[in-house]
């Protein structure tokens, strides 16, 4: 897989995990913690796949390193929220 394939597959995966996690967010009970806990998962993995995406674009190695650092950030929220 070059490079280019692998960026189209990590940005397709993203994108499928994001509604993924919204599709099995609609099937939940919805009790308060569902709804806090699922809206915040909601809002990280759609955070994750834009900011990849954002990444992909960047002008610059050091952009595309910061932008980068921001994806890994947001994916580990949920575990420390």
């Amino acid at each position: 897989m070059n490079k280019s394939d692998f960026i189209e597959h990590l940005k397709d995966r993203t994108r499928k995990l994001a509604v993924d996690i919204i599709l099995f967010y609609e099937e939940l009970p919805k009790t308060d913690s569902t709804r806090v806990i699922g809206r915040q998962l909601i809002r990280s993995v759609t955070s994750t796949a834009t900011n990849y995406r954002s990444a992909c674009i960047s002008r610059s190695q050091k952009e595309f390193f910061a932008k980068i650092s921001i994806v890994v950030r947001k994916q580990m929220k949920p575990y420390y929220s």
